[in-house]
């Protein structure tokens, strides 16, 4: 069964596939490009949403994982969480998004304050429907630090280290990210199901 990853983030798709031992297809390769409305109230819902559209449009013969996943940060009212993506408002750039929490973080005159990562992965194929979850957790800056990564990378950083996402190798954060625990959870289940 091939895999289908539901996202039209190419910072996402490349982490997958950087991550999967298996072939990952973006669902627009398939299907071409349109919006899924995520309407729920937590990540799980979400990644849910996705990855149910795009089963609901491919067939039993494939494996949807989908991920929706964002920062939250506890001093701010525990923004931008399941907001991550549109924080700055609709259609609102990476950089516009992580821009916005900078300027909360200094309003509310906070230069490092504790927040987290959350990744909830869903996988849906003939076999039926599975959640799973990684986070990461750590600090945000107000001054953003690194070229890597994408989204609030530049400002966050991970427990343990002194240097923010954006400035830590690929490799580095490929085995501590949000995103790879909750995958080291999902591959046993795709295997599984395949």
């Amino acid at each position: 069964m091939k895999l289908v990853l539901a996202t039209g983030n190419k910072g996402k798709l490349r982490e997958f596939k950087q991550m999967c031992e298996d072939e990952v297809v973006a669902f627009s390769e398939l299907l071409g490009a349109f919006e899924i409305v995520e309407d729920g109230d937590t990540f799980a819902q979400n990644a849910l949403i996705k990855a149910r559209t795009i089963y609901e449009k491919l067939g039993k013969e494939y494996i949807v994982i989908s991920d929706d996943s964002g920062i939250t940060v506890p001093i701010l009212n525990n923004e931008p969480n399941i907001y991550s993506a549109r924080y700055a408002g609709e259609n609102a750039t990476d950089k516009e998004n992580m821009m916005k929490l900078v300027e909360n973080l200094q309003a509310q005159d906070v230069q490092k304050s504790p927040a987290f990562y959350t990744a909830s992965i869903a996988i849906i194929s003939k076999y039926g429907e599975y959640v799973v979850h990684g986070w990461m957790h750590g600090d945000v800056i107000d001054t953003p630090r690194g070229e890597k990564g994408f989204g609030y990378d530049p400002i966050f950083i991970p427990e343990g280290f002194s240097q923010t996402l954006a400035e830590l190798d690929d490799a580095v954060k490929s085995e501590i990210s949000h995103r790879a625990k909750a995958l080291g959870l999902a591959k046993p289940i795709i295997r599984m199901l395949k």
